[in-house]
């Protein structure tokens, strides 16, 4: 086998001998694990979970073009997988140490400013979309 990596083959990882529909299934539960420590450990992501709660189903609610739906909607689960991968890789820094480290906090950092960018991704999409709809209600 041709490996770029002299030292690693994937037939000696236990965690790729899963293929097809069993690969799925094994990524399925490794999912909703996932989500579920999410929502039990993470507070920042149970945060963010309320504000999908709320603003999920009020983008169903407004009358905008299936498109802008998407959007609104996009923009808010985007905030979620980014904090999804902003948790991973604190779980991570802190799985190698707990000392205080300047690479270590350079990592927590870089997520941290992830998440405030799909924040205000949001933010900016749901006032972009809305304003149009905003003034003319306030304007009558």
């Amino acid at each position: 086998m041709n490996s770029p990596d002299p030292d690693y083959f994937s037939e000696e990882n236990p965690h790729k001998g899963n293929r097809g529909l069993l690969r799925a299934w094994a990524a399925l539960k490794n999912s909703i694990s996932g989500l579920r420590f999410a929502i039990r450990e993470e507070s920042a992501f149970r945060q963010e979970l309320t504000l999908t709660a709320i603003l999920v189903p009020l983008a169903f609610i407004l009358p905008v073009l299936p498109v802008e739906r998407v959007l609104l909607i996009g923009s808010v689960l985007m905030v979620l997988i980014v904090e999804l991968l902003n948790s991973g890789v604190e779980a991570a820094i802190d799985r190698i140490s707990y000392e205080n480290h300047g690479l270590s906090k350079r990592a927590k950092d870089f997520g941290s400013a992830a998440v405030m960018m799909a924040l205000l991704v949001c933010f900016l999409t749901w006032i972009m979309l809305l304003w149009p709809l905003a003034t003319e209600w306030w304007g009558r």
